[in-house]
C-alpha cells in the first residue's frame, strides 16, 4: 500500500482494521467510495460519526442502544425472571427476530478465550454477578451456542450462578442433530451434545 497516493492509503489502512477486510478487500471498498458522488461520500462519513455519538451500551444488559435503559430492559412486559446470556449482540438480534422469547438478555462481549488473551476481566461478568444479586433472575438461560469457548464460558457462569444463587436454574439451548438430517452423517461432538441433551418423548 505504500506506494498508493496519500489519502486512498490513509482510509484503506482504515478500513483493513475491519473484521473480514484484508488488505486488498480494504483498498476495493476505498476506490469504490471514490467513486461515490460527493454528498453520498460526506453522508458515509456523518453516519459513521452518528454512529459513534448515538450509540451506548445498555448499563442494564450491555447491548448497543440509542438510550440507557435499552428498549428490552424498558419494557415492563418482558419477564424478568429469565435472562438469557449471549456472546454478542447479534446474537440478541436473532433470538429477538423470531419473537418467542420475552424474557431479559446480557450481553458478554465475548467469549472466554484464553489462546486469545480473552479472560473473565474482559467479559460482563460483573454485571452478570450484579444482575443475579438483585434477586430477580430464576432461570438463566446460556445461548453461547457449542465451541469449546462456548463451552469453558458455560462452565464459568454456571460455577458463578451455583454460587451464593441457589434458587436459579440454568439451563441452555437445545443442541443436538437439525431437523432433516440423518444420525450417520453427524459429527462425533453433535452426537455427544444430543445423547446429553435428549428429551423425553
Amino acid at each position: 500500500m505504500e506506494r498508493l497516493p496519500g489519502p486512498l492509503r490513509e482510509v484503506a489502512e482504515h478500513l483493513a482494521k475491519l473484521p473480514g477486510l484484508g488488505p486488498k478487500s480494504a483498498l476495493r471498498a476505498a476506490l469504490a467510495l471514490l467513486k461515490f458522488p460527493r454528498e453520498q461520500a460526506e453522508g458515509v462519513g456523518r453516519s459513521i460519526l452518528t454512529l459513534r455519538e448515538r450509540l451506548c451500551l445498555c448499563g442494564t444488559c450491555a447491548s448497543l442502544a440509542e438510550s440507557d435503559p435499552c428498549p428490552i430492559c424498558a419494557d415492563a412486559t418482558r419477564n424478568r425472571e429469565q435472562l438469557c446470556v449471549v456472546s454478542e449482540w447479534d446474537s440478541l438480534l436473532a433470538l429477538e427476530e423470531m419473537g418467542l422469547y420475552r424474557g431479559l438478555y446480557l450481553v458478554l462481549g465475548g467469549l472466554l478465550s484464553p489462546l486469545d488473551g480473552v479472560g473473565p476481566q474482559a467479559l460482563e461478568f460483573d454485571l452478570l454477578r450484579r444482575r443475579l444479586e438483585s434477586g430477580q433472575v430464576r432461570e438463566l438461560i446460556l445461548a453461547l451456542g457449542s465451541t469449546l469457548d462456548a463451552e469453558n464460558t458455560a462452565s464459568h457462569i454456571k460455577n458463578i450462578a451455583t454460587q451464593g444463587h441457589p434458587g436459579i436454574s440454568v439451563s441452555r439451548l437445545a443442541q443436538g442433530i437439525p431437523m432433516g438430517a440423518e444420525v450417520k452423517f453427524m459429527d462425533r461432538e453433535t452426537l455427544r451434545q444430543s445423547l446429553m441433551h435428549r428429551q423425553a418423548v
